[in-house]
């Protein structure tokens, strides 16, 4: 058998490091949020609502990056744990505007912890951090921009 190509071996593809990174990252997640009640795409939800409580739901899924057909079923859960409601906006009933509940303001404080303990987790700087923070926002944008309109 003839051996592959550096260029398509596995080790060197960056899709595949981004694809095995946010898989471990995730699952670093998991027990951190587990505790909390909450998924990692909850989490991510109630991040935004955390950041700017009263967005309608078009809005949160431009946020997240997420359609309404992934965003929906992730707030009725989201609301029947009690921490979200969700209702039609009187000025535009086409809207729905997502709310945070009392419990839901609670549940951010005992969230606080969750990034403190992820950066221990990771032991890296809060340099190195930010720095690589930085660099994978920079690579979304440019895959964003570069995206064929027929995605």
């Amino acid at each position: 058998m003839k051996a592959a190509p550096p260029s398509l071996l596995l080790d060197e593809q960056l899709c595949f490091a981004l694809y095995a990174a946010s898989r471990r990252m995730t699952a670093a997640y998991r027990p951190l949020l587990e505790a909390l009640a909450l998924t990692y795409p909850q989490y991510l939800v109630m991040l935004v609502l955390w950041e700017r409580d009263g967005l309608t739901v078009r809005e949160l899924g431009e946020r997240l990056q997420l359609d309404s057909g992934t965003l929906t079923p992730l707030l009725k859960r989201l609301e029947q744990a009690g921490l979200l409601g969700r209702q039609r906006r009187q000025s535009d009933e086409r809207e729905v505007q997502i709310t945070l509940t009392e419990a839901g303001h609670t549940l951010h404080q005992r969230a606080a912890e969750v990034p403190r303990c992820m950066a221990e987790r990771l032991c890296m700087s809060v340099d190195a951090f930010k720095h690589l923070r930085d660099e994978l926002k920079s690579l979304a944008a440019q895959l964003a921009a570069s995206s064929d309109p027929r995605d």
